[in-house]
């Protein structure tokens, strides 16, 4: 008798094929952890999930997650416990919290607070610190439950603090490098799963900081090559200003080369370089000729700016009354807000200039869109405030206004920041099907009031096989592909990611005409009570890790089978 059997779904097995054997009504039979069998008659079970009329996918492996310090305090690890993720990759653009010296654990946090805007109070009070090592780090993670199984990378900010104290943000002496490198080939051999380094101007310190690592010379990176090369596996993870991507392949290609592993870097169109994407895969398509691993992470949709009056960012956030409403106290804000003489005061203040890009995105009327739902991560250019504001006889300023203030005052808008230059997402599409880029840049744990795309994998689903309405879908197969097989191989976990007897039983069972998100809100749940934006899902008939099932209709059921990861899985089969 099986442990569990989910019978009579349509399977689709994570291989991206189409028809059979990649997609099927069959029974999927699980023993502990494993699958055992699929096919029809697979026999009796101790316990059955119906999944007639419903899809069964593998659990979906999410590769860009920013879960390093919430996994030390959240077994649920909220949003992709939420989402149907049953891996989740950490660690990721060179930010996290080991190796970490006691005196440098402010530095650690106010670098990651400025970088994916994570609550610095909540992270002051929820890290408890039980390592200095990032095998040590590792352990303590060890110690701990999820609902989903954790792997982490070595980021390079955290290692060059840790080796350069203060001059972090400086050149490396040769000491300092070869005490880099021999650290991640520890990190590596601990069980990490890469290594993660940034070097975009966007990511910044509370302070105004670069991350450690930004400017980093080509030789230190190829010396971290190297050290990767010995300890025998890893991903070599980067964020590059999107500008200086293609300068940057002549280091990309050296590191490819030396380890003779995968090189990821995050691939986004921005406004000042719509078109750069092309030449990007262009030399993707040259270096994996030349027998390189070479491979660019794409978002499912525009990276945008959720904007809300309790959010990080909104249009009247450095208007002088601002000022004074933010200080009352936040069930008292609204009120203040509806009132005619504080509406017309911050309509008619022109804000502070705090930076250009603070002004770009709050004040930049042709590209903020009121926001409603999914299906307006691809809204037409005439539904900007701009645009209404040109139609209603109304200032741009009185339509974002009124907005914020609809839905009892959580209205939202939305800033598409990159991936949104020709104003449909069309090149997403492209770039999901070419063979040298991978799903990624969710970015769940991160930008807590600011983006709520941490349920991407949702999204795929919904938006991409279904809800399209301004171009071609793409097909479900794919979609799942994508985010299963693809992303473990990426990683080296070859357990999983596959419905196929012998492999690790993570799956979802999805009613893919119901799936839906909520609206996105802002949810004081972090530690101390820190904001964050959540949205939930609907349509998760059961999600199932390491063969415990951990979610029914949507709601948790206190099973927490995940652990730690130590280095790549093998194939079992």
């Amino acid at each position: 008798m099986h442990d569990l059997v989910i019978r009579n779904g349509t399977v689709i097995d994570g291989s991206g094929q189409t028809g059979q054997p990649g997609q099927r009504v069959a029974d999927v039979a699980i023993d502990q952890e494993r699958i055992v069998e699929v096919g029809s008659d697979v026999g009796p079970a101790r316990r059955t999930i119906d999944a007639e009329g419903l899809t069964v996918t593998p659990g979906f492996v999410d590769i860009h997650t920013h879960f390093d310090a919430q996994a030390t305090w959240d077994p649920e690890l909220t949003p992709s416990g939420w989402h149907g993720v049953t891996t989740a990759v950490m660690g990721n653009c060179g930010v996290g919290f080991a190796p970490a010296s006691p005196d440098r654990h402010d530095w650690l946090i106010e670098l990651m607070e400025g970088v994916e805007d994570i609550p610095g109070a909540a992270l002051h009070e929820g890290i408890s610190w039980e390592w200095e090592t990032f095998p040590e780090y590792l352990d303590a993670l060890d110690r701990r439950e999820w609902v989903l199984d954790l792997a982490t990378q070595i980021p390079h900010g955290a290692l060059r603090a840790y080796v350069m104290g203060d001059r972090s943000i400086g050149d490396a002496t040769p000491d300092d490098v070869r005490a880099i490198a021999a650290l991640t080939r520890q990190a590596l051999e601990a069980g990490a799963l890469g290594f993660s380094t940034s070097r975009t101007p966007l990511h910044r310190s509370t302070d105004g900081e670069m991350v450690p690592g930004t400017f980093a010379a080509p030789a230190e990176l190829l010396a971290v090559a190297e050290a990767m090369k010995a300890a025998g596996h890893g991903v070599f993870q980067c964020a590059i200003h999107h500008p200086e991507v293609p300068g940057s392949f002549s280091w990309l290609r050296e590191v490819a080369a030396i380890t003779g592993r995968p090189v990821v870097f995050n691939l986004n169109q921005p406004d000042t370089h719509p078109e750069l994407w092309r030449e990007d895969l262009r030399l993707l398509e040259e270096a994996n000729a030349d027998g390189l691993q070479l491979l660019a992470q794409v978002s499912g949709r525009p990276v945008g700016i959720l904007e809300s009056w309790p959010s990080t960012a909104h249009p009247f956030m450095l208007c002088p009354t601002w000022g004074l409403v933010a200080q009352l106290p936040a069930d008292q804000r609204i009120a203040e807000l509806r009132k005619p003489e504080v509406r017309a005061n911050l309509i008619a203040e022109t804000p502070a200039v705090w930076s250009d890009f603070i002004t770009f995105i709050t004040r930049t009327w042709d590209k903020l869109y009121p926001f409603a739902g999914e299906a307006d991560y691809e809204p037409d250019p005439s539904a900007s405030v701009a645009a209404i504001a040109a139609r209603s006889g109304l200032t741009a300023a009185e339509v974002a206004y009124d907005q914020l203030m609809s839905n009892d005052g959580r209205g939202l808008l939305y800033f598409p920041l990159f991936n949104y230059s020709n104003h449909n997402i069309d090149h997403l599409r492209e770039m999901h099907q070419h063979p040298f880029t991978r799903m990624g840049l969710a970015d769940a744990g991160a930008h807590c009031a600011t983006i709520a795309d941490g349920g991407m994998p949702t999204f795929m689903l919904q938006f991409w096989a279904r809800d399209r309405t301004r171009g071609e879908h793409l097909p479900l197969e794919w979609l799942v592909h994508r985010q299963t097989r693809q992303t473990a191989e990426l990683y080296g976990l070859h357990d999983r990611g596959l419905i196929a007897p012998g492999l690790r039983a993570d799956i979802n069972v999805i009613d893919i005409d119901g799936l839906s998100v909520e609206l996105p809100h802002l949810e004081g749940d972090l530690p101390t009570g820190a904001n964050r934006y959540v949205q939930r899902a609907t349509g998760y008939r059961a999600t199932v890790c390491r063969g415990a099932v951990t979610v029914i209709d949507d709601e948790f059921t206190g099973e927490r089978p995940g652990r730690l990861l130590r280095g790549p899985q093998a194939d079992p089969r």
